[in-house]
């Protein structure tokens, strides 16, 4: 297996594998919608050695209370049924925190379960006063800080592209 950045020969294979993990296809439509308008962040796929897409992490900026602070969402994230239970979506959340350091960002979001993202070390958003438009999430919105300081003196509603509101 190999983790890297995103290739554009990669697309069709990361749509196929969004579409298989996610009903509707709205988060292939997503991530096409994203990298159209140039507001992918950092795209990692997982690929075996014939170079299929087996997983796949997509993150793009996020504004909190309508600033941008070097923050970026994770989202969407999938691996192939087939490759389930060996580590693969730990590999590409921690490839893309450490490459998403190297660059200067300052926190990563999530949404998802907080069993999951906690032992990675993410923590519930909710704890720095921090929140996302969508109801019922209190416990699901994570942050996982890049920079010592940057949730210092935050908080407020952390916004999304607004690709997110149509799919």
């Amino acid at each position: 297996m190999l983790i890297r950045v995103e290739i554009p020969i990669d697309a069709p294979g990361i749509d196929a594998l969004l579409r298989r993990n996610f009903d509707g296809g709205g988060e292939a439509s997503l991530v096409h919608a994203l990298r159209e308008d140039g507001q992918l962040t950092l795209g990692l796929v997982a690929t075996d050695d014939d170079g299929q897409v087996m997983g796949y992490v997509a993150f793009s900026p996020v504004s909190v209370e309508g600033e941008e602070l070097q923050w970026v969402g994770l989202a969407p994230l999938a691996v192939d049924e087939a490759w389930r239970g060996q580590g693969i979506a730990r590999q590409l959340i921690f490839e893309g925190l450490d490459s998403l350091n190297e660059f200067g960002y300052a926190a990563v979001v999530a949404l998802g379960e907080p069993a999951f993202y906690g032992h990675l070390g993410f923590e519930t958003a909710a704890n720095y006063g921090l929140r996302c438009r969508w109801p019922d999430t209190e416990k699901a919105f994570q942050v996982h800080r890049l920079a010592d300081d940057a949730l210092e003196g935050v908080g407020g509603q952390v916004e999304y592209s607004d690709h997110f509101n149509r799919f």
